[in-house]
């Protein structure tokens, strides 16, 4: 079942890609299990909970609307991961870290279009994600290489737009490179 949101309006930044906002959702701040939630394309698949900003949405509170919508789950927001380009797709994904404090048991997407939602270990969760979502996988592949709340890498600044970081999608470094 496809999903519909009649009045949805994408947002797009300066150089024409879309903005988006998604949460890796932690069961804990140990950040070891985290939470997927099936592909409303393909309800076999296991992505990570995001979507779409909305105009004037700032993208943390975009990743708390859509985690809450696809995933079911409220909590409380820590840092931004970084912002991930997906070229093929022409999206940039605010990704941030939420440790999962409600688990609602019936939500949206569960109710409208029957989506599920599982948890996994980061270390699974990579391989599940890495056929199909690529993108999605490198958001876990970063938090492995270096930014775990106890290495001092809490806080990420906000930056505006035309100097933000960027991780693309054939980095594997792990370090975001800065596009102007």
């Amino acid at each position: 079942m496809m999903k519909f949101k009649p009045n949805q309006t994408r947002t797009y930044d300066r150089e024409g890609f879309k903005k988006r906002a998604a949460c890796l959702c932690f069961r804990s701040e140990r950040e070891d299990e985290v939470l997927l939630v099936s592909s409303s394309r393909y309800p076999d698949q296991w992505i990570v909970p995001g979507g779409g900003m909305e105009p004037e949405e700032e993208p943390g509170g975009a990743a708390v609307r859509e985690v809450y919508e696809e995933a079911g789950v409220k909590g409380k927001l820590g840092r931004l991961l970084g912002i991930f380009e997906n070229q093929d797709r022409k999206h940039r994904t605010y990704v941030y870290v939420l440790t999962v404090t409600e688990i609602l048991e019936d939500w949206e997407d569960s109710v409208n279009i029957g989506r599920k939602r599982e948890w996994f270990k980061v270390e699974d969760a990579i391989k599940v994600l890495q056929c199909h979502k690529p993108v999605h996988a490198e958001y876990l592949e970063k938090l492995k290489l270096g930014c775990s709340p106890t290495n001092g890498n809490s806080v990420v600044p906000s930056l505006p737009d035309s100097n933000s970081l960027y991780v693309t999608s054939g980095q594997t470094s792990g370090l975001p490179s800065t596009v102007r």
